[in-house]
Order: structure tokens, then C-alpha cells, then sequence
């Protein structure tokens, strides 16, 4: 019968619940958010991202303070965008043990700005001599880096061209800039990138004008014996726009931090609200049930503690001692608990003056089984319209706190990230993308469980009426 009972009380409240539509809304959000997190492998494009996210090093391949690749719609001038190129032909020959394997990397170029840099990755192991090269769209072969690596098993080798070719690439440059013009040039100023993609003409270093199409880059090397190899080549080009949310100044993905801060804002509002708002209900039913001295004393207590304002003392405390996500979370539920205990408390002086409450007590059952078998289920209802109410209180608390500098900074929260954004001056020097994200999603965290807590506090406050 239970069952059945359940089957047809949720049935009933789905009913009501569809006929709200800022509940709608607000569950598509949750089911949008509940999604991210669950999928957060699979959307970010850094799988180390939650680990890695203070180390400087894992995003050197970035380009720093770039804004978002669909910025590129509304731009008069194309950028490149940051991209990875896997090997897409590899050919192998083999001569007196010696394998001589050629990864080549097709990059298709359309824009009008040249990438920032070319970054040739591998990983591999043994004494290994290497050539880097590339073929222009017109034709032109460049040997761009030539060097005999040394790589320990498992090393990741990384060769940014934007440095390493430098010479190679003035030296094609040279044939068509004349001689008088190059000696004005201060070639230490210009970026070997810039030229590697600009048309082939003269002044070409001087007025560099894009060379569109094809461009091939190719890996060789030679493997002198069967324990040398080569693994996992890449070519990633660091582009003047990067990602969907762009990078910050210290080359960080936002999108893949924004998206990593999910499952901590889910987490952070979702046990704040169930812990804080079972211990609300607990308490005024306890205080409201036993009345007397006891309900004087805790209620003296709830006074105490609705008194005391909670952010100067999340900042003292996270101040004092080490911050972390964990210790936050049981400071807020230490103080978000006195919110439900008035109401609670009316509802329980109410239930506790019904007839089979009165036989319970007859039938000697004990005040732990009276509270918790036949008065608490009827307060459940209740219990989720107000912890959907206090979740975004709990989120916007800690980016506050987090805003402030007195955060967890091993986690990745969206309260970090506007903290990162506040001290790296992105407000000063317009990078928007760092800021808007992160302030939006908060806001949207906070109106999604707005709306289901509101739609659940309209539908369920009927069925708290006794009979």
C-alpha cells in the first residue's frame, strides 16, 4: 500500500508541478546543470583540468588572455583559431634496422592574423634525430627545426617553432625583402609566425599580407633501434582566439574551469540545504513537541544563532584556519538551520495535538518514534520546498568568500574563478569572457532553484493541512 500511495501522491504532484511554469524552467536548468557535471569528462577539452588547474606549465600551449573563438563572427579581422592537429598520413621505411617515420599534419589557414605560435608535441623514448618542416600553400619548403632529442620514456618533448624556426623562416623572408628595407627592420621585433604565413613578395617582412590554404607540417624521425619510438604527436596551434569562453592571462581554458565548477556549485548549495534544513526540522519539531522549559531554552538558543550574521564569520574563520570546501560547508549548515525552525515549530505545535499522536503516546510509544515515525514524514514536503530555497544562499556564499581570497584554492569554483579574474585586473582591461561567465552562471544556479523552490512551496503547503 505504501507504494501505491507514493506511485499516486508523486503522480499528483508531477500533475501540479507542470502546470508551473517557472518550475519548468527551472528544472530544465537543473537537468541542464545536472548533465554538465555528470558529462563533465566528455565536455572539456582538458582532461587534467580539476588537477591541474594551479599549474602554470599545463597551459603553456595556450595563448594568453585570448577571447572566445565565436568572437570571430563579429570581428573585421579573422584570427587563428587555437587548434590541435593530429598526424593525418604517417609513413614508415626501413633501412639496415633503422626506421625512418614521417608524421605529416595538414593545417587548412583562412584568416586574416597569423596563430601566435606553433607548439610540435611528442612522447616517446631513446636518442632520436628530428626534422620539422613545413610546405607552403605556394609551394615553398621550409625546414623549420632539426635537432637530435634525447628523451627519457614517457617524456612529452615540446618545440615551439614560433622560437625554434626563427631563423629559417627570416632566411626564406630575406629572398623577397630587399636589401636597403631589411636593414630598417629590426627583426628581433617581428614574429617568425607572422612571416611563415605571410605571401611570399617583396616587403613581405615589412607588410606582411596572409598567405591562405594548405599548409603541411611534417615530423620526421629517425628511430636508430627497435627500443626508440615515438608516441601521441601533435601539432597544436595557438591561435589569436581560443575555446568557446577563451583563455585567461595565465592561458587557463575557462570553459573547461567553468564547467569544472559545476559539480562543486551543485555539490556546495545541494548538502548546505540538506543538512541545514534537516537539522531545522529536527530542531523545531523537538522544541515544539516536548514545550516547557525545553522549548524555551532551544528557542532562546534559535535566537542566538538568527542573530549572528554569518559572512563576517565565514571570512574570520576562513581567515584562521586553512580554507576548505569541506569546513565552509559545515559552517554555512551551522547557521542556514535556524530558517526553517519557526515555521516548522507552528506546524509541529499543531500536528502534536492530534488524535493518533495522543494514541501513540497511549500505546507507549516513545517520544523518538512519535518525532520521527509520525511526525517528521508530514514535514518532508515542506523540508524539500525550503532546501530547493536555500541553495542558492549557500552558492553565492561561497563565491563571496572565494571572491575575497579565502577560498579553497585546491578546487575549481566559479567564485575562484571571478577571484582570479578580480586580482588578474579583467575588469581593467576588458577580457569580459573571464568575468560574464562565471557571474551568469552563479545567477542562473541561484534562479534555477528559485523557481523549483517556489513552484514546490505553492503545491506542497496545501498538503500540510491536518485532518
Amino acid at each position: 500500500m505504501r507504494g501505491e500511495n507514493l506511485s499516486y501522491w508523486l503522480k499528483d504532484f508531477w500533475s501540479e508541478f507542470r502546470k508551473n511554469t517557472s518550475g519548468l524552467v527551472g528544472l530544465a536548468f537543473l537537468g541542464l546543470f545536472a548533465a554538465a557535471a555528470i558529462f563533465e569528462p566528455l565536455l572539456i577539452p582538458f582532461a587534467e583540468t580539476n588537477r591541474k588547474w594551479r599549474d602554470i606549465t599545463y597551459w603553456d600551449d595556450n595563448p594568453k588572455s585570448a577571447p572566445p573563438a565565436w568572437t570571430n563572427w563579429f570581428a573585421s579581422r579573422k584570427s587563428a583559431v587555437s587548434t590541435v592537429l593530429r598526424a593525418s598520413e604517417t609513413t614508415e621505411e626501413r633501412s639496415d634496422g633503422v626506421r625512418l617515420v614521417r608524421h605529416s599534419f595538414a593545417y587548412a589557414f583562412s584568416y586574416d592574423r597569423p596563430p601566435l605560435d606553433i607548439i610540435v608535441h611528442f612522447k616517446g623514448s631513446g636518442n632520436i634525430p628530428l626534422i620539422v618542416g613545413v610546405q607552403r600553400p605556394d609551394g615553398a619548403e621550409l625546414e623549420l627545426f632539426r635537432e637530435q632529442a634525447t628523451v627519457n620514456d614517457g617524456e612529452d618533448v615540446r618545440i615551439p617553432l614560433g622560437k625554434a624556426a626563427k631563423s629559417a623562416v627570416f632566411d626564406f623572408a630575406k629572398g623577397y625583402e630587399p636589401e636597403e628595407a631589411t636593414a630598417d627592420i629590426d627583426i628581433g621585433q617581428i614574429r617568425s609566425v607572422n612571416v611563415l604565413f605571410a605571401r611570399a613578395q617583396e616587403g613581405m617582412l615589412a607588410r606582411p599580407e596572409p598567405l591562405r590554404g594548405r599548409y603541411t607540417f611534417t615530423l620526421t624521425v629517425m628511430l636508430l633501434d627497435e627500443a626508440s619510438r615515438i608516441d601521441e604527436p601533435r601539432v597544436v596551434i595557438s591561435g589569436g582566439v581560443s575555446g568557446i569562453l577563451g583563455t585567461d592571462n595565465s592561458k587557463r581554458d575557462l570553459w573547461s574551469g567553468m564547467i569544472a565548477g559545476v559539480k562543486w556549485a551543485l555539490l556546495i548549495g545541494l548538502l548546505t540545504a540538506f543538512v541545514a534544513v534537516a537539522l531545522g526540522v529536527v530542531y523545531g519539531i523537538v522544541s515544539a513537541y516536548f514545550g516547557g522549559w525545553v522549548d524555551a531554552v532551544m528557542q532562546r538558543v534559535f535566537e542566538i544563532f538568527v542573530n549572528m550574521p554569518l559572512l563576517p564569520i565565514l571570512i574570520v574563520m576562513s581567515a584562521v584556519f586553512r580554507p576548505s570546501i569541506w569546513f565552509m560547508i559545515l559552517m554555512m549548515s551551522a547557521f542556514f538551520w535556524v530558517g526553517p525552525v519557526k515555521t516548522v515549530r507552528a506546524i509541529a505545535l499543531q500536528i502534536k495535538e492530534e488524535t493518533y499522536i495522543e494514541a501513540s503516546r497511549a500505546l507507549g510509544a516513545g517520544s523518538a518514534r512519535i518525532i520521527f515515525r509520525h511526525m517528521v514524514p508530514l514535514l518532508v514536503p515542506y523540508s524539500f520546498a525550503s532546501m530547493a530555497l536555500y541553495v542558492p544562499g549557500a552558492v553565492v556564499y561561497e563565491a563571496t568568500v572565494s571572491l575575497l581570497g579565502l577560498g579553497d584554492a585546491r578546487i575549481v569554483t566559479w567564485g575562484q574563478l571571478l577571484r582570479d579574474a578580480l586580482g588578474g585586473g579583467a575588469v581593467l582591461n576588458g577580457l569580459w569572457w573571464w568575468v560574464v561567465p562565471p557571474g551568469i552562471s552563479i545567477a542562473l544556479m541561484g534562479m534555477t532553484f528559485a523557481f523549483i523552490g517556489f513552484a514546490m512551496d505553492k503545491i506542497l503547503h496545501p498538503k500540510l493541512r491536518t485532518r
